[in-house]
């Protein structure tokens, strides 16, 4: 609990995301006497800092060569200094961070004034007031239909999640009568994630059955779209697949592709088994009857068999036409190997690959990017060349920085490519020594391990804190985790198979939506995190407390 400590590694933090090259650092009064009771004036040189400024003086010169990074607080009157900085840049670039929370109108009034696009970021993540209130509404009326009144954990790297936290906390303090169940020796856990903390998961192909259908044809309320399949039916243009009333679905749901397609070839044998003879004569009154009572059963299984059978073959399709299977190997390398020269060489022959949809090639670059962005031999450049080479939108192109400013790792709380102690270390040389049973398979999504650790008390508090004084000393049973930002199907597997082979623990996962990488993608350029996007009129501040 130091103090000094912390607000040095704040100021520290700032200063190292402006990357290198001179700096001025521009403060108000009350900023420039934190930063001096922490830093003295040699230590900050030796990080590039070469001017100290005051964002009221009047008679600074103009320096392009510097990059500024403003460090203030969030006052009306210095919302207006900036402002007017921003109108008559004196620097090449600004780094905006404030020292409290900073209200969406004066971001906006920030954003129009920043005509020139001179500001890369403006840091401290505000919640739609409306979004804040609906996501409250929706996670509370969950905990009372499960008759659940939890203890709270959330993510300290994310200023969203601690704010979901707080306003949970208030509604079951209010209504404290409505969540009087009944105690269990084990209280119920509550885990607020953040998407931000792994936009490596959203991104990945997925090779299950219920998450490659939401990633190729999309799923809205267990419907599926299937109009612009070639030659489609009717009677097929949408379908709905629901585990409470489709036993093969429910079977086969977390099973891989090939799995699928031989399931999908035995209940294909089973239907004509079962199929009934053209030539059948119906004689008699019990042939009748017997016609009349498995006929349902014929026409449901009979919809089953055209459903799934529609499905699979578009999916196969898609994965042809688009050259999914190799894409797929090269973006489970990005996201699980550590070889640079290997993962640059696949992503630049792929680029080159005319079955590659610009989709497809901007989302390697994207995983490149998040993978290697502080590589020493980064190449991010030459591929966003390659992009721009491809004829790939400049949508797509835009949404390459705006995903690292996202997820990138200056605002992770985790290392999502590094094993960070001696068990993970050994476990991924073995892996490697032995090879993987499937290469398009090899990804965990980061909440196996933040589960993982939950489940054996090993999960760190000063990462994950306790809202409240109160802490869990058993292993949580009932444990409910919510990710801001939204879950994909790919971690609901995740959660699936912990419930199987973990006795004694029940999860259940939520979040504000359940993502593939289209609708993933669609966030992140709504968010406004990409502050130069002035397309979405929006720009949203996003916490700098990770650590």
């Amino acid at each position: 609990m130091n103090v000094v400590f912390a607000v040095k590694q704040y100021i520290s933090k700032m200063i190292e995301d402006s990357g290198p090259g001179m700096k001025v650092l521009l403060m108000d009064k009350e900023t420039t006497g934190i930063v001096s009771m922490v830093y003295t004036q040699s230590e900050i040189l030796q990080k590039e800092v070469y001017l100290f400024e005051r964002i009221d003086s009047q008679n600074r010169e103009i320096m392009k060569h510097l990059k500024a990074i403003c460090f203030l607080r969030p006052t009306k009157e210095n919302v207006d200094y900036l402002i007017q900085e921003l109108r008559r840049p004196k620097y090449s670039i600004y780094f905006i961070y404030f020292s409290n929370v900073i209200s969406k109108s004066d971001v906006k009034s920030l954003a129009e004034a920043d005509e020139q696009e001179v500001v890369a970021e403006v840091q401290g993540r505000n919640w739609d007031p409306a979004q804040l209130s609906r996501t409250t509404q929706g996670l509370t009326a969950l905990l009372l239909s499960l008759k659940k009144c939890p203890m709270i954990r959330y993510q300290l790297s994310s200023e969203a999640a601690k704010r979901l936290a707080e306003c949970v906390k208030q509604v079951i303090t209010k209504e404290y009568e409505l969540f009087e169940f009944r105690r269990t020796e084990v209280p119920p856990l509550l885990l607020i994630l953040d998407r931000c903390d792994d936009a490596i998961t959203p991104l990945l192909n997925q090779w299950t059955y219920q998450a490659m259908v939401h990633e190729l044809l999309g799923i809205n309320n267990n419907r599926i779209d299937l109009s612009r399949v070639p030659g489609i039916s009717k009677d097929l243009r949408e379908v709905v697949l629901s585990a409470e009333n489709d036993e093969f679905y429910a079977n086969n749901m977390y099973l891989n592709f090939a799995e699928i397609g031989s399931n999908i070839k035995n209940l294909m044998e089973d239907f004509q088994k079962k199929k009934p003879k053209e030539q059948q004569k119906l004689e008699s009154i019990a042939d009748m009857k017997a016609f009349v009572e498995n006929y349902p059963q014929f026409k449901k299984m009979s919809g089953t068999v055209s459903k799934h059978v529609t499905v699979v073959g578009e999916l196969s399709r898609l994965v042809s036409e688009r050259n999914l299977l190799e894409v797929s190997e090269v973006e489970q390398e990005l996201a699980c190997q550590n070889d640079h020269s290997s993962a640059l060489q696949n992503v630049k022959r792929l680029l080159q690959n005319p079955k590659v949809t610009e989709f497809d090639a901007a989302r390697l670059v994207m995983l490149y990017a998040l993978h290697y962005e502080r590589h020493s031999s980064n190449s991010l450049p030459g591929l966003m060349m390659d992009l721009r080479n491809k004829g790939v939108s400049e949508k797509y192109r835009k949404l390459v920085s705006a995903l690292v400013e996202y997820g990138g790792k200056r605002v992770r709380g985790s290392d999502l490519f590094s094993p960070k102690d001696a068990v993970a270390i050994t476990k991924q040389f073995l892996k490697g020594l032995k090879g993987v049973e499937n290469v398009y398979t090899q990804h965990q999504p980061f909440l196996h391990e933040t589960l993982d650790h939950l489940i054996k008390g090993k999960l760190k508090e000063n990462l994950y804190p306790y809202l409240g004084p109160s802490t869990l000393r058993d292993r949580p049973q009932d444990i409910i985790v919510f990710v801001i930002g939204g879950a994909t199907y790919e971690e609901a597997l995740t959660v699936y198979n912990l419930n199987r082979t973990t006795p004694g623990v029940r999860i259940v996962l939520g979040g504000t939506t359940v993502h593939n990488t289209k609708s993933f993608l669609e966030e992140v350029l709504a968010s406004g995190l990409h502050s130069r996007n002035k397309e979405s009129s929006q720009v949203m501040s996003r916490s700098t407390s990770r650590r």
